[in-house]
């Protein structure tokens, strides 16, 4: 119940940004999320963009890539549309409105999967990260950027402990990301016998 109230919080707020995110937050977060796209290019393939928002990262992606881009905002799910259309990116093979905890799709359906600073914005972190890992091939990778330390029950150690705790991923790739070193850009892989 806890979680299903979180989440209508969290949608309700992200319909109030819609309008307006991508003059407050564009900039800002341009370095990550070319950062999250260039990681994610390294593997290719179907990427799950998780969190895509009104969708400001999709035409920076390689239109050999196929894409899939979910959120739980409806508002902001309608920009990024528009702007699949306006860009034409025939590479964006689907956006939906989908909770990161319950992801609709396949075990091991995705090459990728991309979360731009979304992690720290879920009701259940671990539960969203075994969802990553479930829907990504083996040899498959989880590619994320966002703020870690600002709270302090939300740390780098927290991310360390879940991949211990599910054994079947293995950290790539850890560094920090402008402005200020403030977020990271983090990289885990699906174990091949996972």
């Amino acid at each position: 119940m806890a979680d299903q109230l979180d989440k209508a919080v969290i949608a309700k707020a992200y319909a109030r940004w819609a309008p307006i995110y991508d003059f407050v937050f564009g900039a800002v977060f341009e370095r990550g999320r070319k950062a999250a796209v260039a990681a994610a290019e390294r593997i290719g393939g179907r990427i799950l963009e998780v969190g895509v928002g009104t969708g400001l990262s999709l035409p920076d992606y390689s239109s050999a890539n196929r894409l899939v881009g979910v959120d739980l905002s409806a508002p902001m799910l309608r920009k990024a549309k528009a702007r699949v259309a306006e860009r034409q990116l025939g590479n964006v093979n689907g956006l939906a409105v989908m909770d990161a905890q319950h992801l609709g799709f396949a075990e091991g359906a995705f090459d990728v999967v991309v979360a731009q600073y979304v992690i720290t914005a879920v009701p259940n972190p671990e539960a969203t990260l075994d969802e990553f890992a479930r829907v990504i091939r083996p040899g498959g990778e989880i590619v994320l950027v966002n703020h870690l330390g600002w709270h302090p029950e939300f740390g780098w150690q927290r991310l360390a402990r879940w991949a211990a705790r599910h054994g079947g991923v293995e950290l790539i790739e850890r560094r920090a990301m402008p402005p200020l070193g403030h977020f990271s850009l983090i990289r885990f892989a699906r174990k091949a016998n996972a």
